[in-house]
């Protein structure tokens, strides 16, 4: 009977801790559909008539829409080339690089240390010279140090928790090292791999000190929610509601493709496998 309502205590204290922690996030999801005098007023309404005003000045928004076309390309871009690149070279380093896998890792992880700004100016200079200042070009190119070094750092685990007999079975029957990584190791390190692209694809998607920095017209979404303050005399807190909305279902559509993919990997690995 103890342990019966040490379970139920356990899972309410679970719960509550989860409410606490989504209380921000549903508050702001309410306020997206909330006037402003519904807002603003000192008893918080919970009882309210809905409205869609805020989300039609987002959509209409030519600025935000913009910001928001801006940002699905630029990151899913970096983060595409990114996980190309960084993915097949975290095999290498959890396979091959066994004398310097560690001095490499700890490169790739102490670009994550150098805090955005020290990146930020000397681009700045760079692609004035080059003429990539303020295009999505080069702000792909700028996000592809973050994303490059994410995957690796990340992947890197992923793959060391693969068997090394499964690999050494695959090559042992003729498989090369490509057939490999793309048949055997790949899709059974694609659920960590899952991980490291969701974090990946999060961190570059609410970055606004690069975009600050390196664009102008071509502003991502980010900058583009954090100058929405300066609209009106009063502050927008209902199109600020909205903004943030916006800006949080691209992670998620992303994450809900993502985890689609990853099972068909998975699937196929198993088929592959027996």
């Amino acid at each position: 009977m103890g342990s019966l309502i040490l379970r139920y205590t356990a899972r309410l204290v679970l719960a509550l801790l989860v409410l606490v922690a989504l209380m921000p996030i549903l508050w702001t999801a309410l306020g997206a559909f909330k006037e402003l005098r519904d807002i603003v007023t000192p008893t918080p309404r919970l009882v309210f008539t809905p409205t869609l005003e805020n989300f039609r000045f987002i959509l209409s928004n030519p600025i935000i829409r913009d910001g928001l076309l801006n940002s699905v390309i630029v990151v899913t871009a970096a983060v595409g080339i990114g996980a190309v690149l960084g993915i097949p070279a975290a095999h290498t380093l959890a396979r091959h690089a066994r004398k310097w896998g560690d001095d490499a890792q700890f490169f790739v992880l102490s670009l994550r240390f150098m805090p955005p700004v020290a990146i930020a100016i000397p681009f700045i200079a760079i692609y004035l010279d080059l003429g990539l200042y303020d295009t999505l070009f080069g702000l792909i190119l700028v996000y592809l140090v973050t994303t490059i070094s994410t995957m690796i750092w990340l992947s890197v685990p992923a793959f060391e928790r693969v068997p090394r007999e499964i690999e050494e079975a695959a090559q042992m029957e003729g498989c090369t090292d490509a057939e490999v990584f793309w048949r055997f190791s790949l899709p059974i390190a694609a659920p960590s791999l899952f991980g490291a692209l969701v974090f990946t694809f999060v961190l570059v998607w609410n970055e606004l000190l690069l975009a600050l920095t390196l664009a102008a017209k071509n502003a991502t979404l980010p900058v583009v929610a954090a100058s929405i303050t300066s609209l009106g005399k009063e502050i927008p807190w209902g199109v600020i509601n909205a903004a943030t909305v916006v800006l949080v279902l691209p992670p998620l559509v992303f994450i809900g493709l993502l985890m689609g993919m990853i099972n068909s990997m998975v699937r196929a690995g198993g088929r592959a496998k027996g």
